[in-house]
């Protein structure tokens, strides 16, 4: 099997409503998401960051486009989450669209910190 477009998913909470703790969980969150799927940002076709209302401070995208070498040519998109009752807060998510060799199973979704009541069936920290 070749080059197929994949999705993988992620997610982390952050502590606080600032540029700082947002920036630092943005970089944390992409750093495993591309360690544990070994990727490259030639190989990210876009990323759609999701924040909740909550979060403000700054925008993921920003973070990503400055801060990570090689994402400036990276078509980003920042976009509010729903804010449904009792959902859960102070979440930032993001979904790569990637060009990979690996296949569905494979694929490393991500989510960290609180997050990972999102997705307990992944069990991850």
């Amino acid at each position: 099997m070749g080059w197929g477009l994949r999705g993988i998913r992620g997610a982390i909470t952050v502590s606080e409503n600032s540029a700082a703790a947002i920036e630092q969980a943005v970089l944390e969150l992409l750093t495993v998401l591309c360690e544990r799927n070994r990727l490259e940002p030639e190989a990210i076709c876009s990323a759609v960051f999701t924040a909740t209302q909550d979060l403000d401070a700054v925008f993921p995208s920003q973070v990503a486009r400055v801060r990570l070498h090689g994402w400036s040519q990276v078509p980003l998109l920042d976009v509010a989450q729903m804010s449904v009752p009792g959902s859960l807060h102070s979440c930032i998510r993001v979904l790569l669209q990637v060009n990979t060799l690996s296949l569905q199973h494979e694929i490393q979704h991500v989510y960290l910190r609180d997050a990972c009541k999102l997705r307990p069936d992944l069990g991850q920290s």
